[in-house]
């Protein structure tokens, strides 16, 4: 065998090698691509269903169920060809008979009293996670742009509504527990909130309640720093003093 021979042999066996590492490469990449975009796709179905189970009933409408419910569903399709097990399959056809409800789709969330900061910022979370999915879904085509906009001033709506809900539920924590200055400091920073708005004339009703509130909130606190006449005070307590001393002089005196 001729040195050309053998040179050409190592040569193409060295190449062969390095197509077969190439080819294994390019298997590993696919693979964990395929990974990656399911395990993508099973975190974004779980955002969108723990936001369309989670946001109390006052915020949650047929229209933002079935937006919901859309998103679920396309998410649910890319994955079936990555997970060929029974669970994604079933949720699918489920998926696929609650969109065709369209805007007759159930709603079952019930109604939560938001009476505390804590339960404010659990709610917000969720809005933000909503927020989140609209504007990844319209930035890859999934929502058009025009409903995505719109699905971002309806989440600002809600924001606002759940601070009006947590200010005038703290307000009237205050009043039951008759503790009227943390009343009016509540109702006063709900008033605030809202005056603060970038279009403030839609909220006009809410701040008209908030403001009367406010203005009740205020009065008893006026009242309840009033005085009583029956009440023993340090300056009618001085007075009373200073009375006892003119007498006690004047007795001296006529003595």
């Amino acid at each position: 065998m001729s040195p050309l021979v053998i040179t050409l042999l190592i040569v193409g066996g060295i190449a062969i090698l390095i197509a077969i590492a190439y080819v294994n490469h390019l298997v590993e990449n696919n693979k964990l691509e395929k990974a990656r975009l399911k395990a993508d796709l099973n975190d974004r179905i779980r955002r969108c269903a723990s936001v369309s189970e989670a946001i109390p009933g006052q915020l949650m409408t047929p229209q933002l169920k079935l937006l919901l419910s859309r998103l679920q569903l396309h998410f649910s399709e890319r994955l079936l060809p990555l997970d060929k097990s029974a669970a994604p399959q079933l949720r699918l056809e489920e998926l696929r008979q609650l969109v065709a409800q369209g805007e007759s789709i159930p709603v079952r969330n019930p109604v939560q009293q938001i009476l505390s900061e804590v339960a404010a910022k659990e709610v917000r979370f969720l809005l933000e996670n909503l927020h989140g999915q609209i504007t990844r879904a319209a930035q890859e085509g999934v929502l058009p742009a025009k409903e995505a906009k719109h699905w971002v001033a309806e989440i600002r709506d809600m924001l606002v509504q759940l601070h009006i809900e947590l200010f005038g539920n703290l307000g009237l924590q205050g009043l039951q527990q008759n503790q009227p200055g943390q009343a009016r400091l509540a109702f006063e920073r709900g008033v605030q909130f809202l005056r603060k708005q970038p279009d403030p004339s839609r909220y006009q009703a809410p701040l008209k309640k908030l403001e009367e509130q406010l203005a009740r909130a205020n009065a008893l606190v006026l009242d309840m720093d009033k005085p009583r006449a029956d009440e023993p005070s340090e300056l009618t307590e001085g007075l009373k003093s200073l009375e006892g001393d003119e007498d006690w002089k004047k007795k001296n005196i006529y003595d």
